[in-house]
């Protein structure tokens, strides 16, 4: 939703710099203001905007002028204009994790850390999913793991939630951290203010921020921490699945995916090596065991 509002309060703002009427717009208009973003956004970002224009006219019950041909066709040459694909997260894999983890510092910010990155990767979250967690969303069970219920996400609007599951080692993380936490806060991670658990839940910008520091402070060269992101841990453990020999289905069933088409692609880089860019050639990694 917010990027919807960024859309439409460009798209407001370009038509009132080149004379044009934004509500209702003409399908005219909104050709023109695709084929003039096409210099500067990528084809993704042009058919986000598109979406925009169309949910904003609807909201104001205005003739919707997306539907139009014209700008379908527009929309095609936006697209045929800059090949590319999209940018991809690199996966952080088990191996990474590994790594992740181990370098988390021995205070409370360590410690809720090294949860959120074993529990994130273990239930293939969404970084928007992993901050949405609360206490409740979690149960212990015989074995020592977790069963935790996701009720919301991107590709589940209505809340229908799904269940999933996550390693001992997670269970662990988690029950050091929620000894530091105390059990008077509703987040499952929750902001950290001078050293003292508040209960206010963190951004999802944090969840990026932690994974790059990780990276950082494992010795990784810099071009290959910027690949990192929030999603991440969601690509790389979706990575390990197919390595270990599970199917796309269930790769499906444990992310929660609706699309075939975008799991295909996180998992394209699953049979590459990715320790090819480690820093020095002499470290080694333990292989870890939480999938």
């Amino acid at each position: 939703m917010r990027a919807y509002r960024a859309d439409v309060e460009i798209f407001i703002e370009w038509c009132e710099k080149t004379g044009r009427q934004a509500l209702p717009a003409s399908p005219a208009t909104v050709c023109a203001f695709l084929e003039a973003n096409a210099h500067h956004a990528g084809p993704s970002t042009v058919r986000r905007r598109v979406y925009a224009i169309r949910k904003l006219h609807r909201l104001l019950k205005l003739t919707d002028p997306t539907y139009d041909e014209d700008v379908n066709l527009s929309l095609r040459r936006v697209r045929r204009s800059k090949l590319g694909r999209p940018k991809q997260a690199k996966g952080m894999t088990r191996e990474y994790l590994e790594k992740f983890i181990a370098v988390q510092p021995d205070d409370i910010w360590g410690v809720r850390n090294r949860a959120l990155l074993s529990i994130g990767y273990d239930l293939l979250t969404r970084r928007s999913e992993l901050v949405a967690l609360r206490s409740e969303d979690v149960s212990w069970r015989r074995d020592g793991t977790l069963r935790v219920i996701i009720r919301r996400s991107k590709a589940d609007p209505f809340g229908e939630g799904r269940i999933a599951f996550t390693s001992r080692r997670s269970a662990e993380c988690l029950d050091e951290w929620l000894a530091v936490r105390g059990g008077a806060i509703t987040p499952l991670f929750c902001a950290i203010y001078q050293g003292k658990p508040i209960d206010r839940g963190i951004s999802p910008s944090l969840v990026k921020e932690i994974i790059k520091a990780a990276a950082r402070a494992s010795g990784l060269d810099r071009s290959v921490v910027r690949d990192f992101s929030g999603h991440s841990m969601r690509v790389g453990a979706a990575q390990d699945l197919l390595r270990a020999g599970h199917d796309t289905a269930a790769i499906m069933r444990a992310g929660g995916w609706k699309s075939i088409n975008v799991l295909a692609r996180y998992l394209e880089q699953a049979e590459h090596n990715v320790w090819d860019d480690r820093p020095r050639a002499s470290q080694t990694w333990s292989s870890g065991s939480n999938l």
